[in-house]
């Protein structure tokens, strides 16, 4: 039993009653979200949205503030990292989930199944991505400037101008889908899967939750890498990726409609991939801390709000005077 026990620690880098811990927050707070706050459909008010999606913010805090006295003050500002370059990141998936909505027209009211749906589905895909990365990172060293290279890559093409094309419905593992199962036209209600004459037929709303399971695919290999830019310790990589996360459904409801002010958003996100990869790149040679790597992202942040604020003040008093 000692042995197992010390097996499963080493595997992980992290003693099993912390993984327990974690585990079973999460669960809880699933748990509570689903069954006390969203028991009956029910479309979401920004008020609401914005409540929800505060007290995310507040639970992840709190678990960071338990990793800092529980493992101590490092891992605790890693988390911290790790949870903002998270948040910052998955704040561009909520434009892909409204061009996956607009796409198989999804009514308002589903939207929050499907997300909800969508991030548990998120946390197993990430699990494996998380485990898969630090493994080989532990035994091939010259991944690193691979993940690297991929942020740098990714940053750089996120910096161009001109408009991204998405067309989640012309998504492979969505082609897979509509292959293997027949599609209905119309929806049933919240349904996914519906039986007709004996056999399955898949919903407008279960392509839309494929589209959606399919970008997070696409988003790992960008998130993951930059978080394991700050830290190996896998615990650390997946605990902040899985609560930035829990909290993107509220997030979606609370900012889907004034994402679209804030017009430098993508150019602080390309510079933070951008950071992050040369920092992993430049890690054997040059390390920076996490200190100043927390205050770098949160100052590109911060910039790129204030930034959008005045541009959009600026816009609105040309019009006015006009």
């Amino acid at each position: 039993m000692y042995r197992l026990s010390r097996g499963w620690s080493d595997v992980l880098g992290t003693p099993a009653h912390i993984w327990l811990v974690f585990g079973i927050v999460v669960v809880v707070a699933l748990a509570v979200d689903l069954g006390v706050f969203h028991r009956k459909t029910h479309k979401i008010t920004l008020g609401l949205a914005l409540a929800e999606s505060a007290g995310w913010i507040c639970l992840a805090l709190a678990f960071n503030l338990w990793v800092y006295y529980a493992r101590g003050a490092q891992a605790g500002l890693e988390f911290l990292t790790g949870y903002l370059v998270e948040k910052s990141l998955s704040v561009d998936n909520i434009f892909v989930f409204i061009l996956i909505f607009q796409a198989f027209r999804v009514p308002s009211r589903s939207h929050h199944k499907v997300l909800y749906c969508g991030v548990v589905g998120a946390l197993v895909l990430r699990a494996a991505f998380v485990l898969a990365g630090v493994e080989l990172l532990r035994s091939f060293h010259a991944v690193l400037f691979l993940f690297g290279a991929i942020l740098l890559f990714t940053g750089f093409r996120m910096m161009l101008p001109g408009e991204r094309v998405i067309r989640p419905e012309r998504n492979w593992l969505v082609r897979l889908a509509r292959r293997f199962l027949p599609v209905l036209t119309e929806y049933e209600g919240d349904r996914f899967l519906v039986k007709r004459s004996g056999k399955w037929n898949a919903t407008p709303l279960f392509l839309a939750l494929v589209a959606v399971e399919a970008m997070d695919i696409i988003f790992a290999i960008d998130s993951v890498p930059a978080v394991l830019a700050i830290t190996r310790d896998s615990f650390i990589v997946y605990s902040s990726n899985a609560f930035a996360i829990l909290g993107l459904r509220a997030l979606y409801f609370a900012l889907a409609d004034i994402l679209p002010r804030f017009r430098f958003l993508h150019q602080g996100l390309a510079f933070i991939l951008i950071f992050v990869g040369g920092k992993m790149l430049l890690s054997d040679w040059w390390p920076i801390p996490a200190i100043v790597s927390l205050g770098i992202i949160a100052g590109v942040l911060v910039t790129t709000v204030l930034a959008s604020v005045a541009a959009t003040r600026k816009s609105r008093a040309k019009s006015v005077a006009r």
